[in-house]
C-alpha cells in the first residue's frame, strides 16, 4: 500500500485481452479490481491506480538496455515492496511458473543501494518490476 504521506501515482497503459489483465492483475498479483468498462479497468496497484486500456495496437514488448550486465526492459513500471512482501511475491511467481526477464536476485549486494528485484512480462507484453530494500532509506541512496 502507498503510504498516507504519499500521493498515489496512476498509470494508464495498454493491453490486448480485458480478461487476461484481470486475471493477470486480479488474480495472480492479487490487485484489487476498481471501476471498469468494456474498454478498461481499474486495479489497486498496491495502493496506487494503474488502469488496463484494451488497446491492441499499442502493445508490444519494450526494449532492452544494458544495466549492470543484464537486459532491462527500458519501459516498465512496479512497485518496491518491503521484503518480506517481495519474497513470498517472488516465491508465487516462481511456482506459478512465471518467465522472468530477470529472475529474482539481490542486486548490489553489500553496496550502497542494494536491493532485491525481478523483472517479468503481462500477457500484453508491459514489463514490470518488484523492488525490496532491506533498508528502505537506501531506495535514493547514491
Amino acid at each position: 500500500m502507498a503510504s498516507n504521506n504519499i500521493p498515489p501515482f496512476h498509470l494508464a497503459f495498454p493491453v490486448n485481452d480485458l480478461a487476461a489483465a484481470r486475471t493477470f492483475y486480479g488474480e495472480l498479483l492479487e490487485c484489487p479490481e476498481g471501476r471498469s468498462s468494456d474498454a478498461w479497468i481499474d486495479f489497486n496497484f498496491f495502493g496506487h491506480q494503474i488502469v488496463a486500456h484494451l488497446a491492441p495496437a499499442e502493445t508490444a514488448k519494450a526494449v532492452t538496455g544494458d544495466v549492470d550486465g543484464k537486459q532491462v526492459p527500458v519501459r516498465h513500471f512496479g512497485a518496491v515492496l518491503p521484503m518480506e512482501q517481495w519474497e513470498k511475491l517472488a516465491a508465487k511467481l516462481t511456482a506459478e511458473k512465471i518467465e522472468f526477464v530477470i529472475e529474482p536476485y539481490i542486486r548490489f549486494k553489500g553496496e550502497t543501494g542494494e536491493q532485491a528485484t525481478m523483472f517479468f512480462y503481462d500477457p500484453s507484453g508491459n514489463a514490470i518490476e518488484f523492488k525490496a530494500f532491506g533498508d528502505i532509506n537506501q531506495l535514493f541512496a547514491k
